[in-house]
């Protein structure tokens, strides 16, 4: 068993370059202020200067980030009055990207951003803008290494960190509405004061550093680490010692009202196990989990258990990113101040489980905290949880590890059942993650691998099968007393054909001395079977051979039977075939057994017509792709035992054409038509009633095709009623013979040869 320790060697792993992650707005005070924690990550950092200049040099030569920033702000939906306000929760400047809410001007100077324009970017929600940056020492902001290459997707296996992971949101805070109740005013907070009734006045108040707000006619109101009720309450005293008719009471003439417009930027510091330790300026509602999703969350050393959050040189507030994963619980995530620094130290306890669990990883686990925890922190068992025991492989100690012995040990943990009378919340969904079973209380150890077994597969377990004439034949589990009904009724009953008086079991055998694999047993069986019943209480199923309820006994099956279900003799469903023509019923016949002929089909269809030419029968067989046979149906009918009279097979078909007294004559002939049937006549005699050939004809390729179908063109065939004579052209592409040319040759040599046989003679 690897360990998850060995699994995150850090030589395998790879980091990977995000584009353009959230930017810190004051970043030179993120080396000037988080020195430390930053120089343990990166020994050598550069001057600010250096940073800057690189930093100035990557966006001037991206030129078109301009026209990126329109883009992403068209694409939003959003207004600007919308944008101003999440820039002033997000501490940014509310007009800061004013220049970009409109489409360029033409002939104006093109608008260079910088590094604050593109953090704005991604502060509004929007799909971060890529910039390429030129080689630098140290992580500057703008790029973020994480140590999970080798994953898909750089997706973390320790729980917890892939929730800062997302970009669909950042933890922002709420921007419209009032206030929470316990908010609590400070400097940079824009108040609104509004007077009603004896006079009409509203005035916009700022927080000044010191702390106080002016009002016109009343003078400084000091405001800090007030609440608005507190508030309130203060400027009844004050108003009314300038407006008479402010009075607390039904009897009061004038009204005010006082409300945070927009709320102040805070400057807080996150530093130790984050992706980006720095100093950041977040809206003044925010909370820990806005302050660690702007330092791009945890790293996978990180201590999600004790979050510490400082306040001057005390500790206010410890969060456990648990409590919010697991439980929805935010009692510690408590607002931040300014100069709050948040902590994330290195993780202490760790073990990882996996196996059939609804949520495996890597968790931390707090001191007094048992495998029962770990479990429940897991989402509990699966269905398929093997719900006997766990297994726990742990490193030992080094005063235990010997040359003798490995360095590592696994551990089996029993777990037993919940009595049933203790289980009040048994049968709940999603009241009991543990399955009903009890875990014993064992402390864990950092390292540790829990491994939860899930069931063996079907293949793997007792198991019966059935096949044959069932409906849904395959493997089914084996249970104790378990009959050949039940399982039948698994398979949801016989299929039609099924026989319903016996069945075949093959068991496995108690002697296999002489190598038997099997031994058969046929058991029987009757219309019980079936499952289905009439409203008369009798049983219904497929027609077939009837079987009556014999009372056959029950058959209790043993692990590893395989039924067969066997088919009724010479079952079939109806074949069917097709005959046409001249016939007296034509049509769509069934087969009334597998051995009916050819002549028993025209009897059932009453017989030929006295127009029907039985010589002309087409007749096609589809079973086997056989195509057309030639059939005398002259043969068939006269003798049954004729080879002509074929046994039918599903799918044939056949048509008897009518009687016709003519002969066509088509192609290369001077006068083609129809010529009268002529018994006994060759196909000479057609040819020569048709004009005779022309010119172009090919005379050594004629053919003639008869009514059903057949075709020849060799010998001097005859045609007969209904037939089709073919005297196909010469191919204008075929080489020919020159015969003028050949008796000239032969004149010549001929010649030639007499005048030498003269000459020989005469001498």
């Amino acid at each position: 068993m690897t360990s998850f320790y060995e699994s995150l060697d850090p030589t395998r792993l790879k980091p990977i370059v995000l584009q353009s992650p959230r930017l810190a707005v004051g970043w030179v005070a993120l080396f000037l202020l988080a020195a430390t924690s930053v120089r343990a990550q990166n020994p050598s950092l550069p001057a600010p200067s250096q940073a800057q200049s690189a930093l100035n040099q990557a966006l001037q030569q991206n030129p078109g980030l301009a026209d990126q920033i329109r883009s992403r702000i068209q694409q939003s939906g959003m207004t600007p009055d919308q944008i101003r306000a999440r820039l002033q929760a997000g501490g940014y400047p509310s007009n800061l990207l004013d220049p970009y809410l409109q489409n360029a001007t033409p002939g104006a100077a093109p608008l260079t951003p910088g590094t604050e324009e593109l953090a704005a970017i991604q502060a509004l929600g929007l799909q971060p803008i890529s910039v390429n940056l030129p080689n630098l020492p140290v992580d500057t902001g703008l790029v973020k290494a994480v140590s999970l290459g080798a994953r898909p997707e750089s997706a973390s296996r320790v729980f917890g960190v892939d929730v800062f992971r997302r970009t669909s949101t950042q933890f922002l805070p709420l921007l419209a509405g009032p206030v929470p109740p316990d908010y609590q005013l400070g400097p940079g907070d824009q108040l609104v004061l509004i007077l009603t009734g004896d006079v009409e006045l509203a005035y916009n108040l700022a927080v000044t550093r010191e702390g106080f707000v002016l009002i016109p006619q009343v003078g400084q109101v000091y405001v800090s680490n007030l609440t608005l009720d507190q508030l309130r309450d203060l400027l009844y005293t004050k108003l009314g010692r300038v407006y008479s008719g402010v009075r607390r009471g039904a009897n009061a003439t004038t009204r005010f009202d006082v409300s945070v417009a927009n709320v102040r930027a805070n400057q807080v510091y996150v530093v130790g196990e984050v992706n980006q330790p720095g100093a950041y300026q977040i809206s003044s509602l925010a909370t820990v989990l806005t302050g660690l999703y702007a330092a791009s969350g945890v790293t996978e050393r990180a201590d999600m258990r004790a979050i510490t959050v400082r306040r001057g040189d005390k500790v206010i507030a410890t969060f456990d990113l648990y409590d919010y994963l697991l439980h929805g619980n935010t009692r510690s995530d408590i607002r931040l101040q300014t100069g709050d620094v948040i902590f994330v130290p290195v993780h202490g306890l760790r073990v990882q489980v996996t196996g059939a669990v609804v949520r495996p990883a890597i968790y931390e686990i707090k001191t007094g905290e048992t495998l029962s925890d770990l479990l429940t922190a897991a989402g509990g068992f699966k269905p398929n949880a093997a719900l006997k025991r766990v297994t726990v492989h742990r490193f030992l100690p080094a005063a235990e590890r010997t040359s003798a012995s490995p360095p590592r040990a696994a551990i089996d943990i029993a777990l037993t059942p919940v009595p049933a009378q203790s289980s009040p919340v048994a049968g709940k969904a999603g009241t009991d993650p543990l399955n009903g079973v009890i875990v014993p209380p064992v402390s864990l150890a950092d390292g540790d691998s829990v491994v939860v077994d899930t069931v063996a597969s079907l293949a793997g377990q007792y198991s019966v099968s059935i096949g044959g004439m069932v409906t849904k034949p395959g493997l089914y589990p084996w249970r104790q007393g378990m009959t050949l009904r039940d399982l039948l009724l698994l398979a949801r009953g016989p299929r039609i054909g099924a026989d319903l008086k016996e069945a075949e079991i093959a068991r496995l055998p108690a002697e296999r001395s002489a190598g038997q694999l099997a031994t058969t047993l046929r058991v029987p069986l009757d219309s019980t079977y079936l499952f289905d019943r009439d409203s008369s209480g009798r049983y219904i199923g497929p027609p077939g051979i009837q079987v009556p309820a014999s009372g056959a006994p029950e058959v209790p099956l043993e692990p590893y039977d395989n039924v067969l279900i066997l088919k009724q003799p010479d079952f079939d469903f109806q074949r069917t075939v097709w005959i046409t023509g001249e016939v007296r019923y034509p049509g769509l016949y069934s087969l009334r057994s597998k051995a009916e002929r050819l002549s028993d089909l025209l009897a059932r269809t009453g017989g030929l017509t006295p127009q029907a030419y039985p010589d002309g029968i087409q007749f096609y067989r589809s079973l086997g792709n056989v195509g057309r046979i030639n059939i005398d149906v002259r043969k068939a009918l006269a003798d049954t035992t004729s080879r002509f009279n074929v046994i039918l097979q599903p799918g044939d078909s056949m048509r008897i054409p009518e009687f016709i007294p003519s002969v066509r004559v088509t192609g290369a002939v001077n006068s083609p038509g129809s010529v009268l049937w002529k018994e006994g006549e060759h196909m000479d005699y057609y040819i020569s009633a048709a004009g005779g050939f022309t010119q172009q004809a090919n005379k050594h390729a004629v053919s003639v095709r008869f009514a059903n179908g057949e075709v020849q063109t060799h010998g001097d065939p005859k045609p007969g009623p209904g037939s089709e004579v073919l005297a196909p052209l010469k191919d204008p592409n075929a080489p020919h013979t020159d015969w003028v040319a050949v008796a000239g040759a032969v004149a010549s040599i001929l010649a030639s040869t007499v005048a030498i046989v003269v000459v020989l003679t005469h001498y």
